[in-house]
């Protein structure tokens, strides 16, 4: 195998394993958010605003394999 593709091999994998961890964090993020909205709904506007951060923030973990992997693809 040449190093173009094993460069599209770590792309597929980079992109693979880095959306499992902020897709299982995001839902369980907004899962906790609800129910601390359903046990607190006079205090929904803040939880919602931290649970929004929080997503942003566990977002940035996809976008950044994202970025790697298209790296990969098209630099190497």
């Amino acid at each position: 195998m040449d190093n173009k593709g094993l460069a599209l091999l770590g792309a597929g994998f980079a992109i693979g394993f880095g959306a499992i961890g902020p897709g299982a964090g995001i839902g369980y993020l907004v899962g906790k958010s609800v129910e601390g909205i359903a046990r607190q709904p006079e205090a929904s506007g803040d939880i919602r605003t931290t649970m929004f951060i929080g997503i942003g923030v566990t977002e940035a973990v996809a976008l950044y394999a994202l970025v790697i992997s298209i790296l990969l693809i098209f630099v190497a």
